[in-house]
Parts: structure tokens; C-alpha cells; sequence
């Protein structure tokens, strides 16, 4: 897919309103998907609104995934009750388990969506995961749209969404639910009679039901457009439509998650480029309490370990200061080419050396060419990859490859930094911040300058941002012009974050810090900070902020996209990363001193000190 519609962040107001219900002429096909397990006495009445839905019947099948313990035929279309026969459970053959309701008493006929199928996951396989995935996979249609199997939908609730999909190609749309009393208190033939009436509006009224969690995140954000990248976090699978395209995109649903799986699935188009669209006006009932309200603890016990694995931005669930997860947070790539053993060896130390243990490390080179056999071990011309691969044998964090594709997914951020320059402790984790604050799809750190005039630099990239303008490219545009026109780039001197020469860091890392620019030509006057250190300079800013000389100082690298010039200036010169950091160590000293002699003043096997 591409020429999609340039939406910035989550803002898809730039996609302006939808055509009203009735008052447009739809195309794309819509796939229903509902997973039913003991549902018998809901998902008839979900099945009877879909049957009076303002959407084109034409365009719409159903594929009910009955996720039983036996086979489950398919409907009968034979078996349809004629118009005016009473509602009956033998009306059509229906899933395994599946009983109708004993106080079905409606004098007209029982409403069934007029293309339904039911299918079932493959065998061994259960939970909501796999029936949607096998429904999925067994859907026909251009959008999919996920319904839990006791909602009762408000007539325009299909059309209502499928507005959106006909303006551009990666939304995902939300409906609007509202928990209502459930069967054992309102009867079934009055929600029916309600559906067949056209009335399901006045089942209920508003101020008496109760509203899903999202709906108050909704409320905060002007329904998600100023959510940014974290409006995937409220995707809920009872009522979720998506391109089916784009749902092949991100991978489907993890079949291994038998709860949370909306919200992973939910991450996962979010890196594919997606955009989330909730929609006020794809209105239903979900009759009856859900599990997280009647169960939130432990649902929250369950689905956290789960999620910690599966989804890199819950940074709250990830406070292990030293493990690695199943999907890390950002992945470091390193191009050997043809960079010494040494210098490959200086920036991926470094990389795992920081406080971000959350990360993996991918070396590319032409692994290919190494070749077994007799050789000369130390005349080898291929001696420095052997090396390369012999020093990270055994760390499961750093892997080799030909090459990396095109974008990091699922993985939300990838950092390339040359060979030869390293990060120091919190380099890495200190532009990753930045880059969510200031909502940024590319940090470029620019290290160096050669002769031909090209600037040597490590570059930041955000997944979600990559892939968005990958989707939304025309033939001829330029990726980087649109991740900066929906996102925003900015350039900035390397040094200042961090992020030095080998041979300096080596030296600043066991002196505290190397004077002058003469050791590494360019990093600008006064003292280098070593890795993990705050700048100490005599002007208290770091080198390349004011009047700073050296290629990372003042022209070409002082300014750029994120202040004046090229590579920027601005917060950089002070604040967080310049002089008023740096008052803070006195203080800190200070801290420790009156924690020593607080610890002191407890202990009755020491003096009371006489003061602080």
C-alpha cells in the first residue's frame, strides 16, 4: 500500500469528518469476526443485530469461530425460518453447545445475518487469540472487524466504522460500548423485539450504564489525537476494526496469549504505522459486566508478566536493572564493513556497558565469506570478523548479520552508531527520552566531518515513525521528508550526549576526562566527559554549546532542525545535558553525608554525632 494520508502523530483530524451514515456509498468489504465460547445465549442477539445493520448486507459476512471442544457444522441456509414462524433453536443448525434461550417468545422470525459462517481454530489450538486468528484467516473481506459474542450493536455501528477505512488505509477503529445489565436481568425476547424494532437505543438510558475504561483516556486526549504514540494502549478487541492488510502487517494476534492479547496486538500495529481511530458513533451494548470489572486484580496478575515480554514501551513493568525481555526496547546496529576488530569491539562494549540493559545489539558484515578449513590464524584476511564472532560467542544480546531489514519492528527503536565511536552509560537512554518528549521520529548525532564533506553520525529511529512513512510514500519521496513532516527530525552534536571517540572515551573513561581537542580533532575545546560522566568543562557547558570551537562547536554542527542552523542548539547548550546539571553534585555529596549520619544516629552501638 502506498499514498497513504500524511497523519501526524495519532492527530488523524487532518483527515477531516467522515461522510454521515446513509449519506455516502461504501465499497470496501467488512469480514465480522466473533469468537464464541459459552456464548449461547448471548451471541444469538449479537447475530440478530448484525442482521439490521445499515451497512450493505452485500459488502458484510460473518465468520462466528466457535471455539467449542467439537466440531460445529456450518448454518443451514435451508433451515432459515420463513418470515412468520416463531423463533426456534432448531432453525438453523448452530454451534456445538449451542441451546437458545427459554424465554424466547417473539412472534416474528429470528434475524441471521444473511452471509454466516462458523469456523473452528485449528486443533489443538483455543482461547480468544486463536478463534480470532482463525477467523481472520478464514475471513474474505478487505476490513476485519473483531465483535465480542454479547454485544447487542446499535444499527449504524459497522457503517460507522467502515466511514474511516474508506479515507485511508491504517486505522484501526474503536467502538463505543456501554456495560449494561446482562440476561439474567433484562429477558432476551425484550432486547430482541428491541433490535428488530430498530430500537436498541432505547433499551438503556445513558446515565444508567457504565462506561469502559478507555472512555475517560478518550475523554483526556480529544479522542486520541493528542495521545501520540501511546493511543495503542487502549485497544480493546470487544468491538476493533482494521484493515485486513494491515493486520497481516503486524503478525495477527499472538495465538500464545489467551488474555491481553488486544493490548499486544494493539503494540504491535502501533510499530506497523498504524493510527487509532475511536468512533462515538459505532455505539453498543455489552451486555452484562466484563472480566477485568469483575476480576481487575487478577486480570492486571495474569496479563503484566505477559505484556512485560511482549511490549517494550511499559516501562513500568520492565524495572529489572540487568535482564533482557523477549522484545527488547531498542536495538543497536553496528556495521562492521570494514572496521578493526577493536573498533567494533570499543562501541558494542559500550552499548552493553549502559545503564540500558533492555537492548539488543546487531553486528552487520559479510559473515558469508568466513570459510572453514585449514588457514593461517594469524595471517587471515578475514581475521578481524573471526575475531568479532568469537568475542560475543557467548552473549545472547548480541547477534551477526548480512544485513538488517529495513525497519526494527516489533523492536520500537534502532540506534546506529559507527564502529570506533561509544556511548557512554547513559547515552543511549538519554536521546531515547528525549526522543519521546519532544515526540520525535529520527535523532541524528553528528561525530564527525571527513574530507569528502560527509558527516560521520549515529542516528535514532523510531519504528512507528519508519514504518508510517514507508506506508504513506508516493513513488519519488524521500522517507526521511516525511518522518520529519509527521513526526519531526532533529540533528545534534554527538559529543554532547555522550558519545565519543574509542581512544577518548578510553581516557576520559579512566581519567575523568581529557583536556583539549588534539586527541580526538574533533570534539571541540575543554574537557571531554568519560563514559557515564557529566560534562566538566571550564565554561560549564559541554563542547559544541556557545562559543565552543572544534567541528562539534560552533558552524556547521552548533544548530540545525531542533534550534538555529543545522545540527541544533538550544536546550542542549544548558539544562538537562549543560551547566545546571552540574550544581547538583555538592548536593548530592551532602545527601550521602547526612544519610551516613542518619544511619549513625539509629545505631546504639555508636556516638550521637554532635553535628551535621
Amino acid at each position: 500500500m502506498t499514498g497513504g494520508v500524511r497523519i501526524p502523530l495519532n492527530d488523524y483530524g487532518v483527515l477531516g469528518q467522515p461522510p454521515a451514515p446513509g449519506e455516502w456509498t461504501p465499497t470496501l468489504t467488512v469480514s465480522v469476526v466473533i469468537p464464541a465460547h459459552r456464548a449461547e445465549h448471548t451471541l444469538p442477539l449479537t447475530l440478530a443485530s448484525l442482521a439490521r445493520q445499515t451497512y450493505p448486507a452485500h459488502l458484510t459476512e460473518v465468520v462466528v469461530v466457535d471455539d467449542g471442544e467439537r466440531p460445529a457444522p456450518s448454518p443451514s441456509p435451508d433451515a432459515r425460518p420463513s418470515p412468520d414462524a416463531r423463533p426456534s433453536p432448531d432453525a438453523w443448525t448452530a454451534p456445538s453447545g449451542w441451546t437458545a434461550p427459554s424465554d424466547w417468545s417473539v412472534p416474528s422470525a429470528w434475524p441471521v445475518p444473511e452471509r454466516l459462517r462458523v469456523v473452528r481454530p485449528r486443533a489443538g489450538a483455543w482461547g480468544r487469540a486463536s478463534a480470532c486468528a482463525a477467523g481472520a484467516e478464514a475471513a474474505e473481506g478487505q476490513v476485519i472487524l473483531y465483535l465480542d459474542a454479547d454485544l447487542v450493536l446499535f444499527p449504524e455501528h459497522v457503517e460507522a466504522q467502515m466511514r474511516w477505512h474508506h479515507l485511508t488505509d491504517h486505522l484501526v477503529v474503536l467502538g463505543h460500548l456501554r456495560f449494561v445489565p446482562g440476561l439474567d436481568e433484562i429477558p432476551a425476547s425484550e432486547v430482541l423485539a428491541a433490535v428488530e424494532a430498530g430500537a436498541v437505543d432505547k433499551l438503556f438510558a445513558e446515565e444508567d450504564t457504565t462506561p469502559q475504561w478507555t472512555e475517560a483516556r478518550w475523554d483526556q486526549t480529544d479522542d486520541l489525537r493528542a495521545a501520540g504514540f501511546t493511543a495503542f494502549s487502549v485497544m480493546v478487541g470487544a468491538t476493533a476494526s482494521l484493515p485486513a492488510a494491515l493486520l497481516r502487517a503486524a503478525g495477527g494476534l499472538d495465538a500464545s496469549l489467551v488474555l491481553g492479547e488486544d493490548t499486544e496486538l494493539g503494540y504491535r500495529l502501533a510499530q506497523a504505522g498504524a493510527v487509532f481511530v475511536p468512533d462515538r458513533g459505532a455505539r453498543c451494548w455489552h451486555l452484562g459486566r466484563s472480566t477485568v470489572m469483575r476480576r481487575e486484580p487478577e486480570v492486571k496478575r495474569h496479563n503484566w508478566p505477559y505484556l512485560a515480554e511482549r511490549v517494550p514501551v511499559f516501562r513500568w513493568l520492565r524495572r529489572h536493572p540487568h535482564r533482557a525481555y523477549l522484545v527488547p526496547y531498542i536495538e543497536v546496529v553496528v556495521d562492521a564493513g570494514e572496521a578493526t576488530f577493536e573498533e567494533v569491539r570499543a562501541t558494542v562494549d559500550g552499548v552493553l556497558a549502559g545503564r540500558l540493559p533492555d537492548v539488543r545489539v546487531t553486528v552487520t558484515g559479510p559473515w558469508g565469506r568466513l570459510r572453514g578449513g585449514r588457514r593461517d590464524p594469524l595471517g587471515d584476511p578475514s581475521l578481524d570478523l573471526r575475531l568479532m564472532l568469537a568475542c560475543y560467542e557467548g552473549e545472547p544480546r548480541v547477534r551477526f548479520r548480512e544485513t538488517v531489514p529495513d525497519d526494527a519492528f516489533p523492536v520500537p527503536f534502532r540506534f546506529h552508531c559507527p564502529p570506533g565511536w561509544v556511548p557512554s552509560r547513559g547515552t543511549i537512554g538519554a536521546v531515547v527520552k528525549h526522543a519521546d518528549r519532544r515526540r520525535l521520529g529520527i535523532v541524528s548525532l553528528a561525530l564527525d566531518e571527513r574530507e569528502d564533506g560527509e558527516v560521520v553520525h549515529a542516528r535514532l529511529e523510531r519504528t512507528a515513525a519508519v514504518t508510517r512513512a514507508r506506508r504513506c510514500a508516493r513513488p519519488g519521496d524521500d522517507l526521511g521528508d516525511l518522518i520529519h513532516e509527521m513526526f519531526g527530525t532533529v540533528w545534534d552534536a554527538g559529543d554532547k550526549w555522550g558519545l565519543l571517540p574509542a581512544g577518548s572515551a578510553e581516557i576520559a573513561s579512566s581519567t575523568g576526562g581529557v583536556t583539549g581537542a588534539g586527541s580526538t580533532g574533533n570534539a571541540g575545546s575543554g574537557t571531554l566527559p568519560g563514559p557515564g560522566r557529566a560534562w566538566t568543562g571550564g565554561s560549564g557547558a559541554p563542547p559544541g554549546a556557545g562559543g565552543s570551537s572544534g567541528r562539534s562547536g560552533s558552524g556547521r554542527f552548533g544548530s540545525g532542525r531542533s534550534g538555529s542552523g543545522r545540527f541544533g542548539s538550544g536546550r542542549f547548550g544548558s539544562g538537562r545535558f549543560g551547566a545546571r546539571r552540574f550544581g547538583a553534585r555538592p548536593l548530592r555529596r551532602t545527601a550521602r553525608l547526612l544519610r551516613r549520619r542518619l544511619r549513625a544516629l539509629v545505631r546504639k552501638d555508636r556516638p550521637c554525632p554532635a553535628s551535621v
